[in-house]
């Protein structure tokens, strides 16, 4: 069963329908109320439950088995179906409701990960619209102040509550390179001042969309099931879900947070090369940081004024100069060390660089 199937079955609206008026379903899709006054939403379940799914199925109302045309007519009444995972009893809530309605403003004591799993989907989120399509997720901080748009058209999306301890656990486990994590962290728990969210968008690779929205399922069957070591199940496939977004997805950032991620990334980038100087290369970057290549010498460059190739080389002739100082290695064995097996070529840069060879170099330390 694919996501948007099993999204599909657990919205059904034969599965325990409540009435429109039940608190609960209030409580899951609130139709605003008020233009000035944020809602606090606080986390739905007992503490022991610290992950949770909230699905949306929206689809229009349909009549004699046919959907109805708004074409040229008044706005014809929609419907959303919704449900909550875990739940003791398998439920359903029903609001029906005319394009362009909006929740009522709001934020969270908890941080959620929306994904669009069908459609398209509009957030006002810190005074700005913003519209995500079919693969795309949000990732918002409890301070943000955020509504929803229920639109005219199909979509399917699954908003995934976790609770702050367990989203600290996830940052703890290091499943990204580590200053990215870091922050990831502050910008969305550490910075109480900021209200925060990332828009995380499909990469390149198809692969990584496969892979996430196959964990996001097994991720809902688990809440579903709700089984003895369930807990256990989720938090590992949570891992495995901020594991993707977090290196094989793009994200979405204000000026001000993008320098700082750039600057986080650089440093980050630039502790491997000079870790791994000798040998490295721009595939081997690619495959460490699942950027495109274009992106390394956008970056190094930007940050020292120097190609990539340039800026490995200085690195490499950084530390030839260094063994020419402190070592008795010949200078044929130091160039190959930093990375030079054309000894011919390694002289002519080092010349170039301090304008005189490595051996008059040594001498002259």
């Amino acid at each position: 069963m694919t996501l948007s199937q099993l999204c599909a079955h657990v919205t059904a609206a034969q599965t325990a329908p409540l009435p429109s008026g039940h608190k609960l379903c209030h409580r899951l899709v609130c139709p605003e109320y008020s233009k000035a006054s944020p809602e606090v939403k606080t986390y739905p379940l007992p503490p022991s439950e610290r992950i949770f799914a909230l699905c949306w199925n929206i689809c229009a109302v349909r009549t004699g088995g046919r959907s109805l045309d708004t074409h040229g007519q008044p706005p014809a009444p929609l419907s959303l179906h919704t449900t909550l995972c875990p739940s003791p009893t398998p439920f359903c809530c029903r609001l029906d409701f005319t394009s362009g309605q909006k929740t009522q403003l709001h934020t969270h004591d908890y941080i959620e990960l929306s994904y669009v799993v069908e459609g398209e989907f509009r957030q006002r989120i810190l005074g700005r619209d913003i519209i995500f399509t079919k693969g795309d997720l949000c990732l918002i901080d409890k301070n943000c102040v955020h509504q929803d748009y229920l639109l005219d058209q199909p979509a399917i999306i699954l908003f995934l509550g976790i609770a702050n301890d367990m989203f600290s656990e996830i940052m703890d486990e290091n499943i990204a390179t580590q200053k990215i994590i870091s922050f990831l962290q502050s910008a969305l728990l550490k910075q109480k001042d900021l209200q925060q969210y990332l828009h995380f968008r499909p990469g390149a690779d198809p692969a990584a969309s496969e892979e996430l929205e196959r964990c996001i399922c097994l991720l809902l069957e688990e809440l579903q099931g709700n089984e003895i070591g369930s807990h256990y199940i989720c938090k590992g496939l949570l891992l495995r879900i901020f594991r993707i977004i977090s290196s094989r997805y793009d994200f979405s950032l204000s000026k001000e947070l993008r320098r700082t991620m750039n600057w986080i990334v650089f440093e980050e980038i630039s502790d491997y090369i000079k870790r791994h100087y000798a040998k490295v290369s721009i595939k081997d970057l690619a495959a460490e940081f699942h950027f495109q290549e274009d992106y390394f010498n956008r970056i190094i460059k930007k940050k020292t004024g120097l190609t990539y190739s340039a800026y490995v080389q200085q690195i490499r002739l950084e530390h030839a100069e260094h063994m020419l100082a402190a070592s008795n290695r010949s200078v044929d064995e130091i160039a190959e060390l930093v990375g030079y097996r054309n000894k011919g070529y390694f002289y002519k840069i080092f010349q170039e660089k301090y304008g005189t060879t490595p051996s008059k170099y040594r001498k002259l330390r």
